[in-house]
């Protein structure tokens, strides 16, 4: 039996985890965290009767308490940082999924390494931001951190196997969003919700905002650099619009290796659930006799900046990368919340790492202080 810590259990990775436990006997779900979504969290408290729950305020704690009185056995319920730390060492649990939205995830993570737990990355913020000190401590620990990313975990299954072999390259695939082809001149028409209607996957808003603009690829290219230790000229991007090839990895003699399948992120989850094993998944299988064309194109760089902001953003280093994320996210909420406009996204980045004066291996501190630096300097000096 394996028990399972998962924060962020009312998002979309969280649910798709909690399902995948569903239909698991021999997994466990013994601790989870979500933010102010009470009457989901719940429901999930009263299917799996948790050890522990996590939610964001005192007064959302209160109100949980309240609704779960009569649940047996009782699930014990706490709040803020402090709880989310205790969720992430709960001693039960084996393996804790980090499906939580922001750079709140960082310290969790941090502790569930120090008390020896493996992790089921789905938190892009964590290795964005910290990289540098999250992969050195999980060597340390003997810890595994296991990519919940469909396109992380491709490159990772594509690597079984080969660990004594050259990685050339890796092909980072992307969808293209639903503004695939576009020029700058077609995005200042952009509303929300054509910005939210992804052409192939089912995700949360924010990463569906990020994957229009591109950003979240700009991520996922950090995100792999510090996943597998190769440099950022190493990572090529790679639009793949029918999303069936994953992502690829190219070896040193030119062979290239490509994990496929259907757009379900339930996959990379249970993978990471499961790894080393595989073991059945339902759901819709490829049908390689209807597949009529796989289709290949160069990211738009010149009219998706984003991307290029996060590769620029990696070959500058330090905290640089905390600034393109924190920027991302505030104006990403700012245009979720119809405040700005989606071309604005890209400025408003652009705007903070021309304004920021860099930090050399910021420590944990450092870098939430930078976040904050951030949210201080769209606030106050964003004109939109």
């Amino acid at each position: 039996m394996k028990k399972v810590a998962v924060l962020g259990s009312t998002g979309s990775i969280g649910t798709q985890t909690l399902d995948v436990i569903r239909n698991n006997e021999d997994l466990q779900l013994v601790a989870l965290s979500a933010g102010s979504n009470i009457e989901l969290l719940e429901k999930q408290i009263r299917e799996f009767h948790p050890e522990i729950c996590c939610v964001s305020s005192k007064s959302n704690a209160d109100a949980l308490r309240i609704a779960i009185a009569d649940v047996t056995p009782s699930c014990k319920i706490v709040s803020g940082m402090e709880g989310l730390l205790e969720v992430a060492v709960v001693e039960s649990s084996d393996i804790l999924i980090t499906a939580i939205v922001g750079m709140i995830g960082i310290k969790p993570t941090i502790a569930a390494i120090e008390a020896g737990k493996d992790i089921g990355l789905a938190n892009k913020e964590t290795l964005v931001t910290a990289g540098h000190i999250i992969m050195p401590l999980a060597r340390e620990k003997g810890v595994s951190i296991l990519p919940v990313d469909s396109e992380h975990s491709a490159i990772f299954q594509c690597l079984n196997g080969e660990k004594e072999n050259v990685i050339h390259k890796i092909l980072l695939t992307a969808s293209g969003g639903p503004f695939r082809g576009m020029k700058k001149k077609d995005l200042e028409q952009v509303t929300l919700d054509m910005a939210l209607k992804h052409p192939n996957w089912s995700m949360g808003k924010k990463i569906t905002i990020d994957s229009s603009t591109m950003v979240n690829k700009g991520l996922e290219v950090i995100e792999a650099k510090w996943l597998f230790n190769v440099n950022p000229g190493q990572i090529e991007v790679l639009v793949q619009p029918q999303s069936i090839i994953h992502s690829m990895v190219e070896f040193e003699d030119g062979a290239v290796i490509a994990q496929l399948g259907s757009p379900d992120m339930r996959l990379p989850i249970q993978y990471a659930l499961y790894y080393p094993k595989r073991v059945f998944l339902d759901g819709e299988r490829l049908d390689f006799s209807k597949i009529t064309e796989l289709t290949f194109e160069k990211p738009d760089m010149d009219t998706f900046v984003g991307l290029k902001y996060a590769y620029d953003a990696i070959d500058i280093g330090g905290s640089m990368p905390t600034v393109l994320n924190a920027a991302n996210e505030l104006a990403v909420a700012k245009f979720l919340n119809k405040k700005i406009r989606f071309l604005e996204i890209y400025e408003i980045i652009n705007f903070c790492m021309d304004c920021h004066t860099v930090i050399e291996n910021p420590s944990v501190d450092q870098i939430l202080e930078t976040e904050r630096w951030v949210y201080e300097t769209i606030e106050s000096r964003w004109i939109s």
